[in-house]
């Protein structure tokens, strides 16, 4: 058949294929089969054992879950089979010709040599959290690609500057080299030791142009260079700065200052930072770099948890040092008290923008006299996170709102009369509420509390359906035949909320679980397993839900570390343009399965169905 003359050309357009070296791409292609199947025809049916990793070339593929519910509805360039290759376990899913179909047979065995062989393939299938491997293993810095840590757009000029006015850019930009660039094309770099040695030693006239002092055609790299690689070449030669280059042009830079940053720059280092801190200010300085320190933990392979869990480890100890510094100003608390997280702080899943929300619980023996102590504490906690990047919560779910700063006897007071009347602002402060983490003060006054609330809340039906009806308000983006539905209009059009959309229907339905079992966790996914472990919610279901919340939460923070690298604020907008016909079909599939597990739970079914 015609596909067959041309299989390696097919593949190579397809990711992550196409990064794979023509060698072993042309035995990929060498290893691989075409077959046709005609509409009505099955791929394979639930229970059987999965040999293929088919990747459509023509026609409509309709994959369906174990209650035989639409799941994907695959075309063109996509592919499916791989979720049984990579846990080693039978079909839990059917495919389906629509239509007349064309598709290449990956055959199992070599799928699982390139995820062995290749990274990049690994990295790719890692992406819809079903190899399990290599994602959770982070990789070393030495390993990493030069264009995750290089500095782009280095500062530059042409040869004709005045090595005065080269010198004066140095000065201004706190750098200790420039680089000479014209037109497009790369010419040289000067450094520091340049302007030593060859003015102030050397009598070179500083009005002369820069090109005369400019080491010409220096050591570079390219931007798929290791950084191993620039870590020899700085040894070898004894030089500072390594130029990158792509097709002669400049397209960033690799100082010894970059490694000893990227080298230095751990949650550790940064907590450190902030617990020794002496002011908001000072806090503010180490906070600055939790961007960065996102980008290198996503650059190496960290799991989404495991990067907000460290993320959130500096907010919880820049409140602990705020509250240690509200005391040194403000004298002893006059009664024990308890400051407390919710929202993705609670939960430990801070991202790249994160906002404050917080309350605080006061020992009943307190009296009126006190609370202008804890106002005043509030104000300086809450002021203080403001300044180090945590900004005001726009709900006003902060203790700095007396409402949510009250003795132990009212919030219990409070829980018991969202229970008994779960009106629509009761459903959605006992959400936020059930999210609440001690962060400081005395933890003896939340024991007991959450125990007692959960028990109290899963015994009381009405108010467990309607925390149901209430988790379902926000929607997976799925449109018409399941495709993905983007924002229609405003600031952020033809992009995807991987907030509201993405990650809280799933976080929703987590805490709907905790509740359902009494289950003491806040972290959505200890949630997930835990409801799975207690039998709240089904192996076969939690495995997918897991899946589609490892793939959402991933790509949310994948996509914010590359507007950091672009040098832009990160925020939770994803434009699906720029994801692969692979990347598109599996983010469609894990918000169907968020779908699903939404419809079940909103049935009265329960999470075993």
């Amino acid at each position: 058949m015609p596909l067959s003359d041309d299989l390696t050309r097919f593949l190579a357009s397809v990711h992550p294929y196409d990064g794979l070296p023509e060698g072993d791409l042309a035995e990929l292609a060498a290893g691989c089969s075409v077959v046709d199947v005609a509409a009505g025809e099955r791929f394979f049916s639930l229970g059987d054992t999965i040999q293929f990793l088919y990747l459509l070339v023509a026609g409509e593929v309709d994959v369906r879950d174990e209650q035989d519910a639409p799941l994907s509805l695959l075309g063109p360039r996509n592919s499916f089979g791989e979720r049984a290759i990579l846990r080693n376990e039978r079909a839990s899913r059917s495919a389906t010709a629509l239509s007349a179909v064309t598709a290449i047979r990956i055959p199992a065995g070599v799928l699982l040599h390139l995820i062995a062989e290749h990274h990049g393939v690994a990295k790719f299938f890692d992406r819809t959290g079903r190899t399990g491997g290599t994602q959770g293993r982070a990789r070393d810095l030495a390993s990493l690609p030069v264009a995750e840590l290089m500095t782009r757009d280095p500062v530059t000029c042409t040869p004709d500057a005045t090595i005065r006015d080269a010198a004066t850019l140095m000065q201004e930009r706190g750098i200790s080299s420039i680089c000479i660039a014209q037109d497009g094309r790369f010419h040289g770099i000067a450094t520091l030791r340049d302007l030593n040695g060859k003015v102030i030693v050397g009598g070179r006239d500083p009005m002369g142009p820069i090109s005369g002092i400019m080491t010409q055609t220096p050591l570079t790299l390219g931007p798929k260079a290791l950084v191993t690689d620039v870590l020899h070449l700085m040894v070898e030669r004894g030089i500072g700065h390594v130029p990158i280059t792509e097709n002669a042009a400049l397209v960033g830079i690799v100082t010894q200052t970059d490694l000893t940053r990227a080298q230095a720059m751990t949650s550790a280092d940064l907590v450190g930072r902030v617990a020794k801190a002496d002011d908001a200010p000072q806090m503010a300085r180490a906070t600055a770099e939790i961007p960065q320190l996102l980008v290198q933990l996503i650059s190496s392979g960290s799991r989404h948890e495991v990067v907000t869990r460290l993320i959130t480890d500096i907010a919880d100890t820049a409140t602990r040092r705020l509250l240690t510094l509200a005391e040194a100003d403000l004298g002893p608390p006059p009664v024990p008290y308890l400051w407390l997280a919710c929202g993705s702080q609670g939960r430990q899943e801070q991202t790249g923008v994160s906002d404050q929300d917080n309350c605080l619980i006061l020992s009943d023996d307190m009296t009126e006299a006190d609370m202008p102590y804890f106002e005043a504490l509030a104000r300086f906690v809450c002021d203080g996170l403001n300044t180090i990047g945590y900004v005001y919560c726009p709900g006003d779910m902060m203790a700095t709102n007396p409402r949510w700063r009250q003795p132990l006897a009212t919030w219990r007071s409070y829980f018991t009369g969202w229970i008994a009347k779960p009106n629509p602002e009761a459903q959605m402060l006992a959400s936020v509420m059930f999210d609440l983490r001690p962060i400081g003060g005395d933890a003896t006054l939340f024991d007991g509390l959450q125990q007692d609330v959960l028990k109290a809340a899963s015994a009381n039906s009405i108010f467990v359906a309607h925390m149901v009806s209430n988790s379902l308000k926000h929607n997976p983006p799925l449109g018409l035949l399941r495709g993905l539905a983007t924002i229609r209009a405003g600031e952020h059009r033809n992009r995807l909320d991987m907030k509201h959309n993405g990650v809280v229907p799933i976080t929703d339905l987590g805490r709907i679980y905790a509740l359902q079992g009494q289950l003491t966790g806040v972290n959505t996914r200890a949630r997930l397993e835990a409801a799975i472990e207690t039998g709240v919610l089904s192996p076969s279901g939690g495995a997918d839900l897991l899946d589609a919340y490892d793939l959402i939460a991933t790509m949310r923070l994948e996509d914010q570390a590359t507007q950091i690298k672009a040098g832009d604020a990160p925020d939770n907008y994803l434009d699906p343009a720029t994801l692969s016909d692979f990347e598109r079909s599996h983010l469609r599939d894990a918000f169907v399965v968020v779908k699903t597990m939404q419809s079940a739970a909103g049935s009265g079914k329960g999470a075993l169905s």
